[in-house]
């Protein structure tokens, strides 16, 4: 099931992904950007990217502050919710598995998009697309713990879960 709409708020978002949508599309996005990924679904290659992108783990990653409820998608910081989006989740969880390490751009974009796609303007429009998430993953932390810093950016390859603030 894919839901193609006019509805942008995450609320909507989150509901359909975690109702069982294996996309949700704006209705605001050009018709070729529509049609990609709408191929993508249909070839199969986005949902086996996901699949491979997202291996077998624990239902519960505890993390320093970070709980990570993979069974439900639901994270919790300093045992406060969070509200991200199924996407957003994925993007934090990835980050925080390889934490201490550079994650580039492109690998993040795919978790979003699935590999191979690509919107805007080539490097420049994913690396746009993958600044736009985590500047929203980044706010919402903000927004439990103003003082939080764990996500940070290596301009011009992409962004790495920094534990320092933990020791």
């Amino acid at each position: 099931m894919v839901f193609l709409t006019v509805l942008s708020d995450q609320i909507y978002e989150e509901a359909g992904l975690l109702g069982g949508a294996v996309d949700f599309i704006e209705k605001s996005r050009s018709f070729s950007i529509l049609l990609h990924r709408l191929e993508l679904i249909l070839n199969g290659q986005k949902r086996r990217q996901m699949a491979q992108i997202a291996p077998q783990q624990a239902a519960v990653f505890d993390h320093g502050h970070l709980q990570l409820r993979r069974d439900t998608n639901r994270a919790f910081w300093k045992n406060t919710r969070l509200e991200l989006t199924q996407t957003e989740f994925q993007i934090v969880d990835h980050l925080v598995t390889r934490a201490g390490h550079d994650v580039r751009y492109r690998e993040l974009y795919d978790i979003v998009h699935g590999e191979g796609f690509v919107a805007g303007d080539g490097e420049i429009g994913f690396r746009a697309n993958v600044r736009a998430f985590i500047k929203r993953i980044r706010q919402k932390f903000r927004d439990i713990d103003p003082t939080f810093t764990r996500v940070q950016n290596y301009p011009g390859f992409g962004y790495r879960w920094n534990d320092a603030d933990d020791a």
